[in-house]
């Protein structure tokens, strides 16, 4: 991996530990070497790079943080930073792997019976068995209390019925963690259910023409009359705090890894920027090129500072508010989004073709924004955190 000294300013490097950036390095070099090659044919074609699950998991990205069960057992610095190299290479690798290990193996690992542990989380961390997370539905985004999906209670099963949408990973997936409105004991509450591939009455279909995350499977799951075994119900929670703490989670390595996409595309444009040439000299050494670069560096210095910060306050207290995920996350998804739009407009016509980064991060970016809790929902708990009054209610 050649990266331009400048790009780290700051020196975040010397906060690394040298196991930190041995693992981030390990993952560039993949990335490097065996996708971003492919990335502009699979982007084109709406296609993921199946093949390459078997390497992502040798890397022990999945379930990164997590103890046990064949997983790393790694820091979330390092997590991040993995996460990072991911989305430099493109957003649809970094969602695979981030919904794979926050949104299917967390739940599992945090709120799941052994044995429901024991029969998923080898399989996945080897990345032989898939999940996805279906919380988000049709009628029902940024207010996931409102879902219509139910489960009803049939003697040794709850019987299914509902629908989610926007699903990463649906459509490949060998077990959805689905969550569901259950009336229990004659109060409703939220659970979890871990549905299988293959079940009666369950369908995941691929959503079609997408202009963002092309080389990401995203689907619509459906339930109709599904019968899943009681077993098959997370045991450890309840309500909406199990699916927001899972969307926490996801959120912060989010955060981390926007990052990766915005130094792609100030690496690409710097680097194109030095060796384009008009008026007889390099389009680098106009002044409103030098002040697009300087703008894009600046917010990279600052968001992997962020970054780097909210994962130092998870690995030292065991958790971060969500405050403080807000924070980063609508901060750098922001910046990286800008970053993306300004790479373009370095390259000229150039910029909107898939032979360079910019339009295919920006593209993808356009969806960062809007998933795992939109900006406007990101300013709106802030705006709570300021005030003390709640905008949603």
């Amino acid at each position: 991996m050649s990266r331009a000294a400048i790009t780290d300013l700051y020196r975040i490097d010397d906060l690394l530990e040298p196991e930190e950036r041995a693992a981030r390095d390990m993952v560039a070099a993949f990335v490097d070497k065996e996708y971003l090659p492919i990335i502009g044919k699979h982007f084109r074609n709406g296609t993921f790079p199946m093949e390459l699950i078997p390497r992502i998991a040798e890397l022990g990205v999945f379930g990164a943080t997590l103890k046990g069960y064949g997983c790393a057992g790694l820091n979330n610095i390092t997590y991040g930073l993995i996460l990072q190299e991911l989305e430099r290479g493109d957003s649809g690798l970094r969602s695979f792997a981030s919904v794979q290990s926050s949104l299917c193996m967390f739940p599992i690992y945090t709120f799941g019976s052994d044995e429901q542990k024991d029969r998923w989380l080898p399989g996945m961390a080897k990345g032989k068995l898939i999940g996805c997370f279906g919380l988000t539905e049709p009628d029902f985004g940024s207010d996931p209390g409102g879902m219509r999906t139910r489960a009803k209670k049939d003697g040794d099963h709850y019987v299914l019925n509902g629908a989610k949408m926007w699903i990463t990973n649906g459509n490949i997936a060998d077990v959805a963690i689905v969550w569901a409105k259950v009336d229990d004991g004659g109060q409703e509450s939220i659970r979890g259910f871990l549905v299988e591939k293959g079940m009666p009455g369950y369908r995941a279909d691929e959503i079609k023409g997408k202009f963002s995350l092309r080389a990401s499977h995203t689907a619509e799951l459906s339930f109709q009359d599904v019968r899943v075994p009681a077993k098959n119900m997370l045991p450890n929670v309840q309500g909406l705090r199990g699916p927001l703490s899972c969307l926490n989670n996801a959120r912060m390595g989010i955060s981390f890894a926007v990052m990766g996409a915005a130094v792609a595309c100030f690496e690409g444009a710097r680097e194109y920027a030095l060796s384009r040439v008009q008026f007889n000299k390099p389009i680098a050494g106009f002044q409103l090129t030098q002040e697009k670069l300087a703008d894009m560096l600046q917010e990279i210095v600052k968001g992997q500072l962020l970054a780097w910060r909210l994962a130092k306050l998870k690995d030292e207290h065991g958790k971060v508010s969500p405050e403080q995920v807000s924070v980063c996350k609508r901060n750098n998804v922001k910046v990286a989004l800008d970053i993306a739009r300004v790479a373009h407009s370095i390259y000229g016509a150039n910029g909107i073709t898939d032979e360079y980064p910019p339009v295919r991060h920006m593209l993808n970016l356009e969806s960062v924004y809007t998933y795992e809790g939109t900006h406007e929902v990101h300013t709106l708990i802030l705006g709570k955190a300021i005030t003390g009054i709640d905008a949603f209610s």
